[in-house]
């Protein structure tokens, strides 16, 4: 048992209480009663509204599943189904228009489009990269991943291939920032001159098309030549160096080409960890502290040598007309809490009870920002005095103004003024996105973020249909017309609402960090789509990915958009899609169990034996693809929905479970702390994977975390 606290008729951990005591509060101004009493009255004040809203999500799903119980083998009636989901209060009337409050939002929200990181806030190191790949090199990015078609091969640096990445980035520059005349593979030289960028090229001088696209230089440092330009909003560092092995091969000396890349990164307590208990959360409040002071640091060993890494500090340019230009080294950061539905044992309210764990973020999260809050200038997060949280699962209107009326009570208690937290809201609840407007009223005044997310979202709109009939495969689920309307819907209803120039319109994961040329062809579809950030894999990917921002203006798009009016339509959006008159083949049938079963176990297993939430999971083809919760849902529920249905068996399914388990071992073999499943299959890790699958009908709305977090719980005692 752990050693507990009373404070403020609460029960709270000995390792939360000396964290909240020692680190989080010095320096914030809150004392350490005032932070207690307050908690408590948190607690007192939003527990039973909190319990209500899950019993509501239930008593919900209890009258769907009843519904469509009724109408077994009726062909699916999108206009029934609307009506019937306004009869029982899941549909909600759509107000007047109207347009967000939100002020004090920073560039990287409001005006900035750009590449979006999100990382495990419990593993430093990973932070650490989030925060601080707000730039990358481009010729690193091209050189060292397929994005030129192929891998590069050992051995020391390749001239060859060297040359074949300085014709693709100089090919990008003349679309991203063209010159006045000619192409930037003619350069033979750079200067700046008189507060004007001088480009040489054919023994002539040109300039670039856009005189006011270069923004600052540095002469005379570490690196003789410092160019900075910008692309759509975006800065892009032209490195000047013929010292080195690139520079000498250049004609024009150009040694890098350094580009902003994640323009915002989510430090996330949600999906990506696997906190359970005091120590977890301490954990990831503790790389929150420093991120927020600044001060995080993490040894790194790479290549035989030890390092420590920091925040990357801010950069000072000199602008054309020669004032100073300070420029930030960091992602804009913000803080994915955990949703409405999870308790934690760290804190126990006066009846004993498990406090809910995102209002335990709320008070938490908030409290540390006050760090920067505090900072009066240098390297700062948020230059606008704001907290950025981001809530996920979330269920329709009603969980958003309890988030909305949550944080009003935690910024009250600790003195901030009105809105200074900003909200996120993670569009990925078939409740939400029904009643996506209603949603955004519901936080009018702080809401800085909407965002699709396919995964979770799938996994939802399994669950809530689990009863209308058997799903499709969920990769074609990708091309149905609900998925088409969820995506346009966002991006219209976020425009509607006035998100423009004030918030993020947010487009999901790329899913494969090792094939960084597909992304390049794939994810230029979501700035085109009116996304102005994106989630990638990476920093690597981010600084690929940025390039999309350079030819693609968001912000115009979003404006093409809006002008051309609505697209997708509730009606497809109510369209469950399950399968009518459709018989899969054995062969699909084996394909689709093994697919799903191997990435539910592959992802299960770090996370019960080894508390990794989110990490680079081999699928069944030995592909890397980034894992976190939300892919373990869409999988579980699959499966639990065919097997809830007839259409694979309980052997069938358990016999996929336990091929795949040898398949997962095999794939871990290189890993000293993994412990194998086959052949005993008797370990918590695949007794947990099982549970996904063959309890999964019954999880609360499909979630994974309380069979997780049981286990995890189970195994670390």
């Amino acid at each position: 048992m752990a050693e507990r606290v009373s404070v403020a008729g609460l029960q709270v951990a000995r390792e939360l209480y000396d964290f909240i005591g020692e680190r989080a509060l010095p320096g914030t101004g809150v004392e350490a009663a005032a932070f207690w009493e307050g908690f408590a009255g948190l607690l007192a004040e939003f527990t039973g509204q909190n319990r209500a809203l899950l019993q509501k999500r239930e008593a919900l799903q209890q009258k769907i599943d009843a519904y469509y119980m009724a109408r077994a083998g009726q062909a699916m009636d999108p206009a029934a189904d609307e009506a019937f989901l306004r009869e029982i209060g899941y549909l909600v009337e759509e107000g007047p228009d109207f347009t967000i409050g939100t002020t004090n939002t920073d560039p990287e929200i409001a005006h900035i489009p750009g590449p979006q990181l999100v990382v495990p806030i419990t593993n430093a190191r990973y932070a650490l990269n989030a925060a601080n790949a707000r730039w990358g090199s481009l010729y690193d990015a091209l050189y060292g991943t397929d994005a030129l078609g192929d891998l590069p091969r050992g051995g020391g640096y390749d001239p060859e291939r060297g040359a074949r990445v300085i014709a693709w980035a100089k090919a990008h520059l003349d679309r991203a920032v063209p010159l006045a005349q000619g192409s930037w593979a003619d350069v033979t030289g750079l200067a700046v001159r008189d507060g004007q960028l001088v480009l040489v090229r054919n023994g002539d001088e040109t300039g670039l098309a856009d005189p006011a696209a270069f923004v600052g230089y540095l002469e005379g440092g570490r690196v003789p030549l410092q160019v900075l330009l910008r692309a759509n909003g975006l800065l892009v560092e032209v490195r000047v160096d013929s010292s080195t092995d690139v520079g000498r091969q250049d004609p024009a000396g150009i040694s890098d080409v350094r580009l902003e890349s994640a323009v915002s990164a989510i430090m996330d307590c949600e999906d990506s960890v696997a906190c359970v208990d005091a120590a977890d959360k301490v954990q990831a409040y503790g790389n929150w502290l420093g991120l927020m002071k600044g001060d995080l640091t993490e040894s790194v060993e790479k290549a035989g040598s030890t390092f420590t890494r920091k925040l990357a500090p801010d950069m000072l340019f000199t602008r054309p007309d020669g004032e100073e230009l300070r420029v930030k080294g960091r992602a804009l950061m913000l803080v994915r809490n955990v949703g409405h539905l999870m308790t934690n044992p760290a804190v126990l309210d006066a009846d004993g009870a498990e406090v809910f764990e995102g209002l335990m973020d709320a008070m938490v999260t908030t409290t540390i920002a006050i760090h920067d809050l505090a900072k009066s200038g240098g390297a700062r997060n948020s230059v606008e005095g704001s907290v950025y949280v981001v809530k996920p699962k979330m269920h329709g209107p009603e969980e958003v103004a309890f988030a909305d009326a949550v944080f009003t009570k935690v910024e009250g208690l600790l003195g901030l003024p009105a809105n200074t937290v900003k909200l996120g809201i993670m569009d990925e609840e078939r409740r939400t996105s029904v009643n996506l407007k209603e949603c955004i009223r519901a936080a009018k005044d702080r809401v800085a973020f909407i965002n699709t997310g396919f995964l979770d979202r799938t996994g939802d709109e399994i669950h809530t249909g689990m009863e209308a009939g058997p799903f499709l495969p969920k990769g074609e689920m990708k091309s149905t017309a609900w998925i088409t309307s969820y995506e346009d819907r966002n991006v219209d209803i976020g425009l509607a609402c006035g998100l423009r120039g004030r918030a993020q319109i947010g487009k999901g994961m790329w899913a494969m960090p090792d094939l960084m040329a597909q992304m390049l062809e794939a994810k230029v579809g979501h700035p085109k789509a009116g996304a102005n950030c994106a989630w990638v894999p990476s920093p690597t990917a981010a600084t690929l990915h940025a390039t999309h921002y350079h030819v693609i203006d968001v912000l115009a798009r979003q404006e093409e958009i809006a002008r051309g009016g609505p697209r997708g339509t509730l009606e497809a959006l109510l369209t469950v899609p399950v399968m009518r008159g459709r018989n899969l083949s054995e062969e699909e049938l084996t394909r689709e169990i093994e697919n799903n079963a191997q990435g539910i176990l592959g992802y299960v297993v770090r996370w019960i034996d080894q508390g990794v939430g989110c990490s680079k999971v081999p699928d069944i083809h030995d592909i890397g693809l980034m894992e976190d919760r939300a892919t373990c849902r869409i999988s579980s529920q699959a499966l639990a929905n065919w097997l809830h249905h007839g259409v694979v068996s309980e052997e069938q399914v358990m016999a996929a479970m336990r091929k795949m388990a040898a398949v997962v071992d095999r794939q871990n073999a290189g890993d000293p702390l993994y412990a194998p499943m086959a052949p005993d299959y008797d370990g918590v890790a695949f007794q947990a994977a099982c549970d996904l699958v063959f309890r999964g009908r019954i999880q609360p709305s499909g979630y994974t975390e309380p069979v997780l977090h049981r286990r995890r719980l189970q195994r670390k005692g």
